[in-house]
């Protein structure tokens, strides 16, 4: 099979993603759409799979779709300086985010823990706690 000659099918299963996926990432402006010959399909290449793989990596880093297409015109190598400030943002956006995961597994602790101590039939201090939220 010649570089030029993927199906969207092939490109799909190459890069682990659903057809749909790749025809997502054209709407999005993050994959071109290759030029359709009269009565033909449209073909794809390598370098089409490596970018589609790019994309799914970015995202389960937790970069948005913007934030990829950022990063995507940024490709050409000599854009470092930008593509790390992208990334310093993600990075405190994550721990930001930590941050927070740590308050809510802390309050949830405490929840949990007064429902363990308290064993009457009165109120559940979980269930009264988020009603005063």
């Amino acid at each position: 099979m010649q570089d030029q000659d993927l199906t969207i099918g092939i490109v799909a299963k190459q890069a682990g993603v659903n057809v749909e996926t790749i025809r997502f990432y054209h709407r999005r402006g993050l994959l071109p759409v290759p030029q359709k010959p009269l009565g033909g399909v449209r073909r794809y290449n390598q370098g089409d799979v490596a970018r589609v793989r790019f994309i799914k990596s970015a995202q389960r880093l937790g970069f948005t779709l913007d934030e990829i297409g950022q990063l995507l015109k940024l490709d050409d190598g000599t854009h470092c300086a930008e593509a790390r400030e992208i990334a310093e943002h993600k990075l405190a956006d994550v721990r930001a985010r930590l941050e927070d995961l740590r308050r809510i597994e802390a309050a949830l602790k405490r929840l949990v823990e007064a429902c363990q101590a308290r064993k009457s039939k009165v109120s559940c201090p979980l269930i009264a706690s988020l009603r005063i939220c």
